[in-house]
């Protein structure tokens, strides 16, 4: 029987850093990120805490500048202010937020990002690459006989990186990507984007974009005709952002990540249930990418219930040894990343309908 956890007598909250966006692209789907770390919060506050401490969020808005968010972190840290630091936001902020947080306080990144990461007390729940996108291709390439790639990307390190992967991913599925396209966090004009597309002749879109982003690039894509002929394959793309795009946009939309608001698992269903009595039926969707910091805050308090603190480097000499069970169903730590189930779903107006398991 393990020992009981550590009793409080001084009352110090744990307090965490939720770094999220709230405003720019990715905003659309902030509100669901902050409501599902504050169901995972409750739940673990009325299972007594963490080592024995309450558990509270301090919201940082991550859809900032890069520094401005890594400097408004930075301070918090330095003051002792923040326990810890949990949250969904781009690479480039995840890149910014390095220096000023690794080794200080176990930091817990829940976005889909390109892999790679390997800085001691970063620990990422968020879908890879290599176990997402590679078998993802694969099945459009079988299924659907895709072969032509165009990558259209948002012009930051996550798209970037991705796009050379994906020149190789198209490689090992008999194809090739015949353009890359990156345009700015913000844009709003997809002509040009859309004619480059129609020219080199593209069976299938890898989107690399962020949130409402996506979303305007769904509804022009659709409206210049091309959802007729070629297919789009996102790993970022939730029902926040179908509902951004309307119904019309989202004919041959695929996505593949490790959780979809539709998956019918006893894990992810009771987390439905549980989300909806607590917010109601109206409250923001959690698709992947907000339900990602539900998984951020359970894997922090996973992390230091093992460790039986919150010293970095005590976490990270844990290994392969921290699991739980949550809405994407048993989870294990596979060194600094979560090891989890992975789905490809093709948009179905505003849900995901579940085609395979990955």
């Amino acid at each position: 029987m393990r020992p009981a956890p550590p009793s409080n007598p001084t009352g110090v909250p744990l307090v965490v850093a939720l770094v999220v966006p709230l405003q720019g692209p990715a905003g659309v789907f902030g509100p669901s990120c902050e409501s599902a770390a504050r169901l995972a919060v409750e739940e673990l506050n009325a299972a007594g805490g963490v080592l024995g401490r309450e558990v509270r969020l301090l919201t940082v808005d991550g859809g900032a500048p890069p520094a401005r968010v890594a400097a408004e972190v930075g301070a918090l840290v330095s003051l002792g202010a923040v326990d810890g630091v949990v949250g969904w936001h781009t690479s480039a902020v995840r890149q910014a937020l390095l220096p000023r947080v690794a080794g200080r306080v176990p930091y817990v990144y829940t976005a889909q990002y390109e892999g790679g990461e390997r800085t001691p007390g970063v620990f990422l729940t968020g879908e890879t690459d290599a176990a997402q996108l590679l078998p993802a291709m694969r099945v459009l390439a079988e299924s659907a006989g895709v072969r032509r790639w165009c990558t259209v990307g948002n012009d930051y390190v996550w798209p970037r990186v991705t796009a050379r992967a994906a020149r190789g991913y198209a490689r090992d599925c008999g194809g090739r990507v015949r353009d890359e396209v990156f345009v700015p966090l913000g844009t709003e004009e997809f002509g040009p984007v859309l004619r480059r597309v129609e020219r080199c002749e593209a069976d299938a879109v890898l989107m690399l974009l962020v949130g409402a982003d996506a979303a305007r690039f769904n509804r022009a894509f659709a409206g210049y005709g091309l959802h007729q002929r070629c297919l789009r394959l996102s790993t970022h793309m939730d029902e926040n952002i179908l509902l951004a795009t309307g119904a019309d946009g989202t004919d041959g939309l695929w996505a593949a990540a490790g959780f979809f608001e539709t998956l019918a698992t006893a894990e992810s269903l009771d987390f439905s249930a549980r989300y909806a009595a607590r917010f109601g039926v109206d409250a923001p969707v959690v698709g992947s990418l907000g339900e990602s910091c539900f998984e951020g805050v359970r894997l922090l308090a996973a992390l230091a219930e093992r460790a039986r603190s919150l010293d970095v480097r005590a976490m990270c000499a844990l290994g392969d040894a921290v699991s739980y069970e949550g809405p994407r169903g048993v989870v294990r730590l596979r060194g600094n990343h979560l090891a989890q189930r992975l789905y490809l779903a093709r948009a179905d107006a505003f849900d995901f309908h579940i085609v395979a398991q990955l």
